[in-house]
């Protein structure tokens, strides 16, 4: 295996800048992966990495070799497609064994390693059927073994699991993730599915515009967004974002002017970066407010929207002036809850976002 970097990479089509001066590194064995909304320039860059787009700006390395240029056959790379790009005439043994044919592997050597590597990924006993007489997920696999089958240096996912149903979806998450632990292999993995990039992943590059918007671990990157794209767009529900105004030398926080939270006690963590006055983004998860259907020190009122049942938890969603709010709660009963309740926010998880959408501590 081996480790790939990206050095200043720019990507542009014409008048459009898909993949704007991205520097990414990701280690030997590591996988990383590559989340955001459809035209974010997640699937360039990794179509970058592949050799199918050749970049106008930076330097691609595998390895310790520059491919910046280099044709894909010279990259020693395995790619597993969104829709599998397995060829319907041809038994999944041909299937899975085409890389080895391309490079001249005698046939008895090519069913050998196929054979071996199609049983580790329990599809050992259809290699004889062609894809249209397996399942999709038997299928996902069978695209998967023919990546794994020439033992390359770096692997890259194009969305594999996009053309699953939901049940196949999950088992084959399992199976690639045990996969990576199991081989080891260095991985670049694009989805817009954040479930996914949170399971699979060591680290998450979350992408818009064609920018690295945030790197991280999938937790810290769940914990500590650094800006309110990276807050909106991860999380179900999402981070809740409210515009306040602040009064530090009071210590409180304004929403709408008549709703108050008192953060006089956080006046030291936020107020080498607040001023009175400010415009700011308050962010605060679901899971960490608290509900009441009476008022507690330290709570705001508010009004329930609506409640909607989600197996072995609730959300409750709330309206705090013309914003509305989402509340987490892990119970198995509906929670007993009056018109007005009191919401009290967890302000050791709470974060502030200044103007530009950044955290501000």
């Amino acid at each position: 295996m081996a480790k790939i970097q990206l050095e200043n990479i720019t990507k542009k089509f014409g008048e459009l800048t898909a993949v704007n001066d991205v520097s990414l590194e990701v280690s030997d064995g590591e996988f990383v992966a590559l989340l955001g909304p459809s035209g974010c320039g997640k699937t360039t860059t990794l179509r970058l990495i592949a050799g199918l787009e050749v970049p106008n700006e930076g330097r691609i390395l595998i390895g310790d070799k520059e491919v910046t240029k280099l044709p894909p056959r010279e990259r020693d790379i395995a790619m597993v497609f969104q829709d599998y790009a397995l060829y319907p005439h041809m038994t999944l043994l041909d299937n899975i064994g085409y890389p080895l044919k391309v490079r001249g592997v005698a046939k008895p050597d090519m069913t050998a390693r196929v054979t071996e590597v199609a049983t580790e990924l329990q599809i050992g006993d259809l290699l004889e059927r062609r894809p249209g007489q397996v399942s999709g997920g038997q299928q996902q696999r069978a695209s998967v073994a023919r990546a794994l089958v020439h033992q390359a240096q770096v692997f890259l996912f194009d969305e594999p699991l996009s053309n699953l149903d939901a049940k196949l979806r999950l088992e084959a998450r399992a199976f690639l993730k045990h996969l990576q632990q199991e081989v080891g292999v260095t991985a670049v993995y694009v989805t817009h599915d954040q479930a996914e990039a949170m399971a699979l992943a060591d680290r998450i590059a979350v992408m818009n515009y064609g920018r690295v918007m945030q790197l991280g671990h999938p937790l810290d990157v769940y914990r500590r967004p650094a800006n309110t794209f990276v807050a909106a767009f991860i999380g179900s529900p999402p981070m809740n974002l409210l515009p306040c105004e602040v009064d530090i030398n009071a210590g409180k926080i304004l929403f709408e002017g008549d709703r108050v939270l008192d953060i006089a006690s956080y006046r030291e963590r936020w107020g080498g970066v607040l001023k009175n006055g400010r415009d700011i983004t308050l962010g605060v998860r679901p899971e960490n407010i608290a509900i009441s259907s009476t008022e507690v020190p330290g709570s705001i009122p508010s009004r329930v929207y609506v409640i909607q049942p989600l197996g072995g938890e609730w959300l409750v969603v709330t309206q705090v002036g013309g914003e509305l709010v989402s509340v987490r709660l892990f119970q198995d009963e509906a929670p007993e809850l009056s018109e007005n309740v009191w919401l009290k926010f967890d302000l050791d998880r709470t974060f502030l976002y200044d103007k530009n959408g950044d955290l501000l501590q």
